[in-house]
């Protein structure tokens, strides 16, 4: 069978965020190894009806979710129904919408299912109230599970030991993701004005969730001993709590807080920093581990989910277990204290494993064999029926 998956996302671009660089990050790494991809964006504009727009190795299909994804479901299922082209897979990438239609279309196409889960759709959706039956069916239906982190392949293999799980972590495209000259010049600058003498940077970058543990770590850093010698910097978007709790700590400890910004903008305050922190209590492989990485910029973080996998063997210093304030507190007093060269040692590691194990193409290579692998696969059907709380 020819390769022509359909992948049902609400994450992509112009859309912002982790989710939708991932999501674009995989279809265009699918695309330059010759498979064509059809992309079924459920909530990307206004209006009625499935607009299609054709794009190299591919379509773009953009349905209207607005706030009634029942209704978006059954537009979008009329046009795959009625189209002359049919799918050799339904991909779900994770998310609401695509875990509640994805294993619909794949058992009314006849097609095999292939659920794409992010950290967030598991950890979350596995024991939500109202959306874990829909997580609980599409992963019993479907030919092949694919996680980011080898934490969720263990956690999913042990509740569906009948299924087949691969890890697939996240990657980069380390050609496109480098520091110039002006970007490094920028972050000097911005250091010289801002930073007194002998203090170090400490990086927060992203959608700051609940569950990526900022309150965690500005509770652990205002009672580490070397508090004062760490400015603070968070660039993204942070909820209420976090900006009070930022907002309250001593004035000894700086800080700098940036709103939200465009990826490539990013680079410069990575540059900026001496370590990213990422104190997550649960997650997934998020995207900021591998482009501080990358950059060579050391990550003070929780092994939980797919960070366990990007720090490896080495990193003892700046990681802690998740939630465990005592050794977070360490490790932040072991940024603001180690020699210069032993944390450029730690950056350079991370970045050697970064090139060696998530580069992009290593990912496209591995999707790439999955969709071979299961082409022929039979439909799976769910082995209970699902149950909505109150039935």
């Amino acid at each position: 069978m020819t390769l022509r998956p359909l992948l049902v996302t609400e994450n992509y671009p112009p859309g912002r965020g982790g989710m939708a660089q991932s999501c674009d990050r995989i279809v265009r790494g699918l695309r330059a190894r010759g498979v064509t991809v059809d992309v079924a964006h459920l909530g990307a504009r206004r209006g009625e009806g499935v607009a299609i727009e054709r794009q190299e190795r591919g379509r773009l299909l953009r349905c209207a979710a607005d706030e009634d994804p029942a209704h978006a479901a059954n537009v979008l299922w009329n046009a795959l129904a009625h189209d002359s082209i049919r799918p050799s897979h339904v991909i779900a990438f994770g998310g609401l919408g695509p875990l509640l239609c994805a294993p619909a279309f794949a058992a009314w196409l006849q097609r095999p299912l292939l659920t794409l889960l992010r950290g967030n759709d598991f950890d979350t959706g596995l024991f939500s109230l109202r959306r874990g039956w829909m997580l609980r069916d599409a992963l019993a239906r479907s030919s092949a599970v694919c996680v980011v982190s080898t934490e969720h392949r263990e956690k999913v293999s042990l509740l569906y030991p009948q299924q087949r799980v691969d890890y697939i972590p996240n990657g980069i495209d380390l050609r496109e993701w480098e520091l110039l000259d002006p970007d490094r010049a920028q972050a000097a600058a911005w250091r010289s004005r801002t930073l007194a003498p002998g203090q170090r940077v400490l990086g927060l970058f992203g959608h700051l969730k609940r569950k990526k543990g900022g309150l965690f770590l500005l509770d652990a850093l205002e009672r580490c001993r070397h508090a004062a010698r760490l400015h603070v910097l968070v660039v993204g978007e942070i909820e209420p709590a976090m900006a009070e709790r930022l907002a309250a700590l001593p004035p000894e400890i700086g800080r700098t807080q940036l709103p939200f910004l465009d990826r490539y903008a990013l680079l410069p305050w990575y540059a900026a920093c001496d370590a990213v922190a990422i104190p997550s209590l649960y997650d997934g492989m998020p995207n900021v581990a591998l482009e501080a990485g990358a950059l060579g910029v050391p990550l003070l973080g929780a092994t939980v989910g797919g960070l366990r996998d990007v720090f490896g063997p080495g990193n003892e210093a700046l990681t802690f277990a998740p939630g465990d304030v005592y050794a977070c507190r360490r490790a932040l007093d072991a940024v603001a204290e180690l020699p210069e060269a032993e944390l450029a040692a730690l950056g350079a590691r991370l970045a050697e494993r970064v090139r060696r194990d998530f580069d992009h193409a290593h990912e496209a290579e591995r999707y790439h064999a999955l969709l071979a692998a299961t082409a022929d696969a039979t439909p799976s059907v769910a082995t209970a029926p699902a149950l909505t709380l109150g039935e």
